[in-house]
């Protein structure tokens, strides 16, 4: 049986777009592609420089987001179940979409946590037990340079293709909309939501870039971008410095049920 959303999809999905659309436009600098480290570099351990400044910025941004998803309407109509977990599988994307969005740069700088073989070193110096390979480090895990490289990588991409406010937004419901989530009742209506929003998007691109018959593409890379950055990453850089062992589900939840 069909769930009330499914049935009333294609009511409601029409008003995405005019949610979507009702955002206004911003400009500003485009940067160049981020430069490639070596391998062994990627592995180095990173911290933000200020990381008062950037969470506090991320968590404008996060609130922006949360506040974006809630006036949807076609999200509304879903049962709140649906909503946790759409919202908990995408936060992250869609926070890094904001970040893009709003052009919030990251500095960063080289922490002192010891690498591998400076902690075998050490060890074996003050006749400890080296510690073993992949054995979890006790303490707060520091992303690595590579990981930061690819949120950095990511936020260059966005800039450089001068993502408008409209494909912002059409980007943001293709990443909410994900019927491929385990335990979603309602894929149905949010399969064609997904679809609409993948639709609108190639429509306007259509429109307002004519010349670039390989917008849409490039676009798409930005989203399959996005999928390789780990939530925990993101979770980790920009929210454990001042908020500390955050739990990302029990505060969405706290901010998904509050009036943004």
């Amino acid at each position: 049986m069909a769930c009330r959303c499914c049935a009333e999809g294609r009511r409601h999905s029409s008003i995405l777009y005019s949610i979507l659309r009702s955002q206004e436009e911003r400009a500003g600098p485009a940067a160049g592609p981020a430069p490639r480290g070596c391998p062994c570099g990627s592995r180095r351990r990173v911290a933000l420089r200020s990381p008062q400044v950037a969470c506090k910025a991320a968590s404008a941004v996060l609130v922006k987001t949360l506040r974006f998803v809630q006036n949807v309407p076609c999200f509304q109509e879903l049962p709140l179940e649906e909503q946790l977990l759409l919202v908990r599988s995408c936060w992250a994307p869609l926070l890094l979409l904001g970040l893009a969005q709003d052009r919030v740069h990251l500095e960063t700088v080289e922490s002192a946590e010891p690498s591998m073989l400076q902690r075998i070193l050490t060890a074996r110096q003050h006749g400890e037990r080296p510690p073993a390979a992949g054995r979890p480090h006790h303490g707060p895990h520091l992303p690595s340079a590579g990981e930061i490289q690819a949120i950095k990588g990511f936020l260059a991409k966005c800039w450089s293709l001068d993502i408008s406010t409209k494909e912002y937004a059409y980007l943001k419901g293709t990443v909410l909309f994900n019927p491929d989530l385990p335990g979603l009742q309602c894929t149905q209506y949010i399969e064609g939501l997904q679809r609409e929003a993948q639709q609108a998007l190639n429509e306007h691109i259509r429109l307002i870039h004519r010349g670039d018959e390989a917008r849409f593409a490039k676009l798409n890379v930005v989203l399959s971008l996005l999928r390789s950055i780990n939530a925990n990453v993101v979770a980790e850089l920009f929210f454990r410095p001042i908020i500390g062992a955050v739990n990302m589900d029990d505060m969405l939840l706290e901010m998904l049920c509050a009036k943004l």
